[in-house]
């Protein structure tokens, strides 16, 4: 049997789950109380392959997949593997005219859809929509050997500005990320029980399939993320490790506390984007640690925290150092390498990662500049190695000749107990260049501007208060639960309906 290490494919991953754990269970899908077996998910998928092959299907087609976290978003995506296909997701919010864009730009032969999203799909002029319970075949799928660098997804991006791109994600992209996650730090293996509550049209769910097919762990799916009753389903399942991401943590932390709060079987839990100033008392509640780590829908795995780090550095905004299958380099304007711990933008080369953005040169030539990914984040790196997220470059704001990170300004306002969720952008100004703004969704009661603004102050330097303030019931996301800050950035008039605390008054 082949070696993990020497695993290639998303095809060979399933093979060889079925050969080493055939009757050990592979998926639970939670509210649809439904079980596979790794030796199913193998018979499961081949008979997808065979009727997608029927319809015509075959190395280099697209088809998209619009349907909720049901098994056979999941089959399918590994049957499409299997023949040579390529997976298109789309998001189960997407309406005619966001939809539109990703049928038409990734040039879908054929879509796969839920019965409630057919009608959308054909208004949007796809030739042939089937639902799964057509995909059926008489016979098998034709005899293919997929190869490491061939394409299994083009995967659009949740970008926070411009139209979504299409990530073309080679096999090599998805073995990369979950071998190093299964014989690296957190070692998924055997013994564990992973759990995951995003929908699959993300990436993440894709990648803890394959996780578990490369550990033999059994993979949760939970419909969606509840927060008042993650935890129990935690317990339930007997949960070992898990990932998150976004506004998970701070939701979760928020819930009311309980007796049960420990009373589970979690060994470690790995996320994105942890909240600086919670990490230590997401820790103490739950009796767990937390590990940062960082990734991109272009890249996949690209640096972890590990237990070696972990300890020194919570808190401190530390998201780990390079897998073993990336080098990273922190660079300035000019794309030189800067001293240790100065910062720059994160710059990412290695193996796996996309080969570029699908039917667009440009983007692509832009995008890996000098042989290294640009990720338009700002990052420093300390002397031991260690890679610290700053922000994003275009979320720095230049206020009187002063830097501001939007995400520092965005994290203290998340310490406010009414505010829900917030999101920080630039607002031109003739004096001093720009000005900050803060738009915030509020929990409960809303409290006055001024009191926000002085709640800032006392925790931010003056010249990183917001002066301008917005009021919202909800703000636009990406899939990754980020805020789509494009869209705010598009408003005509920013000051417009915002309090000024420099008028202290209503605009």
């Amino acid at each position: 049997m082949t070696p993990l290490a020497e695993i290639g494919t998303l095809a060979q991953l399933v093979t060889r789950a079925a050969q080493l754990w055939p009757e050990r269970t592979a998926w639970v899908f939670d509210h649809l109380d439904r079980t596979f077996t790794f030796a199913e998910v193998d018979r499961e998928s081949s008979r997808f392959a065979a009727a997608l092959a029927e319809r015509g299907i075959g190395p280099g087609d697209r088809v998209a997949v619009m349907l909720r976290n049901q098994p056979d978003f999941p089959l399918i995506w590994l049957a499409l593997a299997k023949i040579g296909a390529q997976l298109v997701p789309v998001n189960t919010n997407y309406q005619e005219f966001d939809g539109a864009h990703v049928l038409r730009h990734s040039g879908a032969k054929l879509a796969v859809a839920a019965p409630e999203f057919t009608g959308l799909l054909e208004r949007i002029g796809l030739t042939e929509v089937v639902t799964p319970d057509r995909l059926d075949a008489a016979g098998a799928a034709p005899e293919f050997t997929p190869v490491p660098e061939s394409p299994v997804n083009i995967q659009y991006t949740s970008g926070t500005t411009g139209a979504p791109k299409g990530c073309v994600l080679p096999n090599r992209y998805w073995t990369t990320l979950v071998i190093g996650l299964a014989t690296d730090f957190p070692a998924v293996g055997e013994d564990d029980v992973i759990l995951t509550a995003q929908p699959f049209h993300y990436i993440d769910p894709q990648w803890n399939v394959a996780l578990g097919l490369a550990g033999g762990a059994t993979l949760v799916v939970l419909d969606r993320f509840h927060p008042s009753t993650f935890w129990a389903k935690v317990r339930e399942h007997g949960v070992t490790w898990f990932y998150c991401l976004g506004l998970m943590p701070t939701l979760l932390l928020r819930q009311a506390p309980s007796e049960a709060d420990r009373d589970h079987r979690v060994r470690a839990i790995c996320a994105s984007a942890i909240p600086h100033e919670l990490h230590a008392e997401l820790e103490q509640r739950w009796g767990v640690p937390w590990y940062e780590a960082f990734g991109m829908t272009e890249t996949g795995g690209d640096i972890r925290m590990t237990a070696a780090d972990h300890d020194e550095t919570v808190g401190t905004g530390c998201i780990g150092r390079p897998s073993r299958d990336r080098e990273v380099l922190i660079a300035g304007d000019d794309g030189k390498p800067l001293p240790r711990g100065e910062t720059g933008q994160l710059l990412i080369r290695g193996i796996g990662l996309m080969h570029g953005y699908h039917d667009d040169p440009e983007a692509t030539a832009k995008a890996f500049a000098n042989g290294w990914f640009h990720t338009g984040d700002l990052a420093r790196m300390d002397a031991a190695g260690r890679v610290y997220y700053v922000g994003r470059t275009k979320d720095m704001i230049r206020r009187s000749g002063e830097n501001i990170s939007a995400d520092e300004v965005e994290r203290a306002l998340l310490l406010h107990p009414s505010i829900k969720l917030a999101a920080v952008v630039a607002v031109p100004d003739e004096l001093r260049g720009e000005e900050v703004k803060a738009y915030v969704v509020c929990d409960g009661d809303r409290p006055e501007p001024a009191e926000l603004a002085a709640f800032c102050a006392g925790k931010l330097a003056y010249f990183k208060v917001p002066r301008f303030w917005a009021f919202a019931g909800e703000l636009p996301m990406t899939p990754s639960e980020r805020v789509a800050k494009g869209e705010l950035r598009k408003v005509a008039d920013p000051r417009a309906g915002s309090w000024d605390a420099k008028a202290g008054a209503w605009l």
